[in-house]
């Protein structure tokens, strides 16, 4: 379709796919990663994505899009494994199928491989980069370690010093596990005054250890079961984490620090759409494609049975916008126990992610959320902040002014 005729659709909606170009191979191993054991789903000596998957995978995602700007993610593993020749080559590829979308890139690396050649690339291209790094060096270095267990941190701080140096823009993505979770203030003011970093995003670990060993079980389908691993945070350290970052935040950072979990919540409270999909209602609009073309229902859904088809054989519509993705996607609050459908929280988080629904509720039913309490408890905390910019944004004023209003609050 040309330039004039490329029309956005009334009904139409992002469609994410995360590529994998690289699949679960990476230069670190992280002690909490849950992609690495995917390897195996695979032959661990190929899992690089071929120029032909390439160009089918580029078509295929932007013709299947219903809207005029189409996001590239990157992922892996460590996607700059691949060399710059690889991303040059995808660059030229979204420009032949644009067909008149805007088309933006971004990549998650954990920045240790990075140097002057791949940020000058990055920067004359527009790309947006993620920066996987977990906070102060002690905290980092915990779990982020080299395949031979040595430290990362200050080849990501190389990385960092090298994309600033040639102005490209980055976030900052961590996780939050048990080397950082009690130590909340200063994994912030790191992030804030240390990176000056405008724009963080963090996870909580939470991850358990498998009944079934090996990959007999992931060819089965299962997926993981048993005891929450030591690294894996609990839900009251969860809270007590997000109520003290925030109360920082909101009296000091507000519109000059963009935390994603906060302006998820701040979204899920003002009626609008979220930025990010454990926040939203439904799920199933964001799937990842591995480097030989199989498609996933999501990037913690990597199991068989979630595997939609592969690209060689289905079009990412016929996958995406299918009955089983659908089914996968509505299941996110269809499945929610009554407590949850009762809770009067519910429309601020939707339940979080359906992979940390292990737990019972009170009444014995299954499907409640791992760090349900922990969200609880800084819903609760933030609801009069949140109700304040709410009239703020119903006015037309800005959310900053809530530091204003939290300077006269007694807390």
């Amino acid at each position: 379709m040309s330039e004039k005729e490329c029309v956005e659709l009334p009904y139409g909606r992002p469609m994410y796919v995360m590529a994998k170009p690289v699949g679960a191979a990476c230069n670190l191993q992280c002690g909490y990663c849950y992609y690495l054991e995917k390897s195996r789903l695979y032959d661990a000596s190929s899992q690089m994505m071929s120029d032909e998957m390439l160009d089918l995978f580029i078509r295929e995602y932007i013709h299947s899009q219903t809207t005029l700007e189409v996001l590239f993610t990157w992922h892996g593993g460590e996607p700059l494994l691949r060399p710059i020749s690889f991303y040059e080559r995808a660059l030229e590829l979204q420009q032949k199928y644009a067909d008149g979308r805007k088309v933006a890139t971004c990549i998650q690396t954990n920045a240790t491989l990075l140097d002057d050649k791949w940020c000058e690339f990055f920067r004359r291209n527009d790309f947006l980069v993620g920066v996987s790094i977990d906070g102060p060096q002690p905290m980092h270095d915990s779990l982020r370690k080299t395949r031979r267990g040595e430290s990362s941190y200050q080849d990501v701080m190389r990385g960092l010093r090298l994309l600033n140096k040639h102005r490209v823009e980055w976030n900052a993505m961590a996780t939050v596990n048990q080397a950082n979770v009690e130590h909340p203030l200063e994994f912030y003011r790191f992030f804030r005054d240390d990176l000056e970093c405008r724009f963080l995003q963090f996870t909580p670990v939470v991850e358990r250890t498998c009944q079934t060993e090996g990959v007999e079980r992931l060819m089965h389908g299962a997926e993981p079961r048993g005891e929450v691993m030591p690294y894996s945070i609990t839900a009251e350290q969860w809270g007590h984490f997000l109520c003290e970052i925030f109360d920082e935040w909101v009296r000091n950072d507000v519109g000059r620090m963009f935390v994603q979990l906060f302006d998820s919540t701040l979204a899920n409270w003002v009626g609008e759409a979220v930025g990010v999909c454990t926040m939203s209602k439904y799920c199933g609009h964001a799937a990842v494609i591995e480097h030989n073309g199989d498609v996933y229902s999501c990037d913690h859904f990597v199991f068989p049975e979630y595997r939609l088809g592969n690209l060689r054989e289905k079009s990412l519509s016929e996958m995406m916008y299918g009955r089983r993705q659908s089914d996968f996607g509505v299941a996110k609050h269809t499945s929610l126990p009554r407590q949850c459908r009762e809770c009067e929280y519910e429309f601020a988080c939707h339940g979080e992610c359906p992979r940390n629904r292990f737990l019972t509720t009170a009444d014995g039913e299954s499907g409640l959320n791992y760090l349900c309490k922990g969200y609880y408890s800084f819903f609760a905390h933030v609801a009069d902040a949140m109700d304040y910019m709410r009239r703020q944004l119903q006015q037309g004023l800005p959310p900053a002014n809530v530091m204003k209003w939290m300077a006269k609050q007694r807390f």
